[in-house]
């Protein structure tokens, strides 16, 4: 499974993201973040208890435990089978259509928030996570495993050894990544657009309200922690006996239960001393120092091996994922069911992936807020899968080169032990003591690293985060360390990987229900979204092209030419907020007042600047409440200005703010008719977008408590620090 290697970004010291001024539909009520990081102690004590329990359990009544995961698994296998099928592709059609509808321009923030990250960095994260230790494992002994001994037909056949590679990719690909996808759309969307915490159960919102507060939400963010742990926990399971080979294979270390408890007990120390210490930063960079050593090795075997053979065997290898992806993707072998395959390869891999979406969308939110829907959804299911081809496709057309030559022992090995597999290949090529360290090394970073990031984001998961940038407490992130590790250690004692296998396919069921109430939450709020857009095609011209008043005849030429070569300072923005904007939305307000509206008129400083911002809210009943807001922006005058009416070289904007964010123009210049009529085309393009969504009462409130926040950061706040 290709898994994030690296922990959820740290923004502190990073690029400055934007900040929004306070905006309407923000909750403030108990969904809200918290004013400081605090443990929610029913999910912790709840998932605490469950992960030591079945960790002891495991331990202490061995036999039992692997028959009863054996009959559970073989019960899973046998009657939800379909299921596990239709989840996943339902997810990829979901999150496919969400990027290319509409919609799909939509960002994870507000309209007028951009990206913190450029496409580069953003591009080489997303990379980042693409890789992990379990990725060494498989990417040789699957394609062998499935070239001598594939589902159907015949093997050791030239259409088997096409066939291996497409079922690596296939398990690999695009399917695991929409899991991923769904996740971390749904935790950045609800998060960063409608300010919830950064937690599974926000997701849930539209369908069940404030209730995530309370049992639904608890047990929601349990079953995703206990799918998770679980999911973790295979992969530093892999990792260790993969680890244990490497030791083996370079220094003689013996292969057994002893040195594997070792290496579980040293992931664990790392791991604490990097949460306790604060190394996040340095982990960061090792997890960086990962992708050049990896790079270097597939290169390395690229150059060193059949170059033109492997060449080729990648073009095939895309060719024939593009063309048999539509088929295998709901193929169940209805007719002939190869069960132990089944078991031993998709259906695990559907439930690994299902474990660690929790995990590793976190990770995906983190660093896309400003992105839209569409940017985020296949940036994420292409940009770590083109790397992931390369590496299968190398080293999965290197193994079977050398069985097909008749290296038979090879594959062998590699099939009946495949922690071997990778290390018996890197054997056949040059230089393979410095090769060998090389993958240790690398192997060793993954491995610690998904510790330590498991462990944060599990801390998150069980602590009341007071924003979205915020993790949990130290020591709650050394217990995750430590349960993960016993975990680990329990299921191998049990029976090694293929329990922890199993295990994961048995944890991946409940997890895969939340993945249906994630998609049903965010269906409902999208489709809110598209009746906005809707709303501003269907309203008056100017609000639909988002030409300013300027631009559709409000004034001469002469002074929409004076407008354009000014850049006003401190005193000219005051003046124009306190004699323009402050007295046209007291004449709307009082207007409205007169006929019977519900309104509020607010004015506050904003700081450091002293401008005032003018805020006008309309109560709509039970539906979203009107907003429309003036806000002073920060900007540095450029170069070309022949005017400049402040020192400091800064200029403002008085700019127009909905519930969604910025519309992006500037009111300075502006009469106050002419900002009275700019106030009655949003409120006629809004009572539009209140009568697309007539459906039901309240469709259009995803989010309770529609009440201003008094604690966001403007866009002139970042400026001024950047700046």
């Amino acid at each position: 499974m290709s898994r994030n290697a690296a922990p959820p970004v740290d923004t502190a010291g990073l690029e400055k993201e934007e900040r929004k001024p306070p905006a309407a539909g923000e909750s403030t009520g108990s969904a809200a973040p918290e004013a400081k990081t605090r443990v929610n102690k029913t999910v912790f004590l709840g998932s605490a208890t469950g992960v030591v329990a079945i960790a002891l359990w495991a331990i202490l009544a061995k036999a039992n435990a692997e028959s009863v995961i054996g009959a559970m698994v073989g019960w899973v296998s046998t009657n939800m089978g379909w299921y596990y099928f239709l989840i996943v592709t339902a997810v990829v059609v979901f999150v496919l259509v969400a990027a290319l509808s509409r919609v799909g321009k939509t960002k994870l923030g507000p309209d007028h928030s951009k990206p913190q990250f450029g496409m580069f960095t953003w591009a080489a994260m997303l990379f980042a996570a693409g890789i992990g230790i379990d990725l060494m494992f498989f990417s040789v002994s699957e394609p062998v495993s499935q070239y001598l001994a594939p589902p159907q037909r015949e093997g050791g056949t030239a259409e088997a050894a096409r066939q291996a590679l497409v079922w690596t990719l296939f398990h690999y690909g695009i399917t695991g990544w929409a899991l991923y996808a769904l996740m971390g759309l749904a935790l950045g969307y609800f998060s960063y657009r409608h300010n919830l915490p950064l937690s599974i159960r926000s997701a849930l919102y539209p369908i069940f309200g404030k209730r995530i507060e309370g049992p639904v939400g608890h047990a929601v963010d349990i079953a995703a922690l206990l799918g998770t742990i679980f999911g973790i926990a295979t992969s530093l399971g892999i990792g260790v006996v993969q680890l244990n080979y490497g030791l083996n294979f370079m220094f003689g270390i013996p292969e057994n239960l002893a040195v594997q408890i070792g290496l579980i007990v040293l992931s664990v120390v790392m791991a604490t001393v990097s949460v306790v210490s604060g190394v996040e930063k340095g982990i960061r960079r090792l997890s960086e120092l990962n992708v050049v050593l990896a790079v270097a090795l597939m290169l390395f075997v690229l150059v060193t091996g059949k170059t033109n053979f492997l060449l080729d065997g990648i073009a095939q290898n895309i060719g024939d994922v593009m063309s048999r992806f539509p088929a295998m993707t709901l193929d169940t072998f209805a007719y002939d069911r190869p069960t132990d395959w089944m078991n031993a390869w998709t259906l695990f891999f559907w439930a690994w992936w299902i474990a660690w979406a929790p995990f590793v969308g976190l990770f995906l939110a983190r660093i896309s807020r400003g992105r839209t829907i569409r940017q985020f959804v296949l940036g994420t299911m292409t940009v770590p899968f083109i790397f992931i081809v390369l590496w299968i496709s190398i080293f999965g057309n290197s193994s079977l080169d050398l069985i097909m030559n008749g290296n038979a022992a090879f594959g062998e090995a590699a099939m009946s032990h495949p922690e071997r597999g990778f290390y018996s290949l890197l054997e056949q090529f040059p230089a393979v003591p410095v090769t060998a360290a090389v993958a240790t090394f690398t192997g060793l970073l993954f491995y610690v690293t998904s510790a330590d990031s498991g462990a944060l984001v599990m801390s998150n998961f069980t602590s009341h985060l007071k924003d979205a940038d915020s993790d949990g407490p130290e020591w709650m992130r050394v217990f995750w360390a430590v349960a993960t590790g016993l975990l680990t250690l329990a299921m191998l004692t049990v029976g090694g990987v293929p329990t922890l296998q199993n295990a994961t396919i048995i944890m991946g069921l409940p997890l895969s229900l939340l993945l249906v109430l994630i998609m049903l939450g965010l269906y409902k709020a999208l489709r809110v979204e598209n009746s906005l857009n809707d709303s501003y095609r269907a309203s008056l011209p100017g609000i639909i092209t988002g030409r300013s008043l300027d631009q559709r005849g409000g004034r001469t030429w002469r002074q929409r030419l004076t407008r354009a070569m000014s850049y006003p300072g401190r005193k000219q923005t005051t003046r124009f907020a306190d004699t323009v904007a402050l007295p046209a939305l007291q004449d709307v307000e009082a207007e409205l007042r007169s006929q019977g509206a519900e309104t509020s008129l607010t004015v506050a400083t904003v700081e450091p600047c002293g401008i005032h911002s003018i805020d006008l809210q309309i109560a709509m009943g039970e539906e979203r409440a009107f907003k429309y807001q003036i806000y002073p922006v920060q900007y540095e005058t450029p170069s070309y200005a022949t005017r400049r009416a402040d020192p400091d070289d800064r200029y403002y904007r008085m700019e127009v703010f909905s519930q969604e964010g910025s519309h992006g123009y500037d009111l300075m210049g502006y009469t106050r008719e002419q900002v009275i009529t700019d106030v009655l085309d949003h409120y006629e393009q809004h009572l539009e977008f209140l009568h697309l969504n007539r459906a039901a009462p309240g469709n259009t409130v995803l989010v309770e408590d529609q009440v201003a926040k008094d604690n966001w950061e403007s866009d002139f706040d970042m400026q001024e620090e950047t700046q």
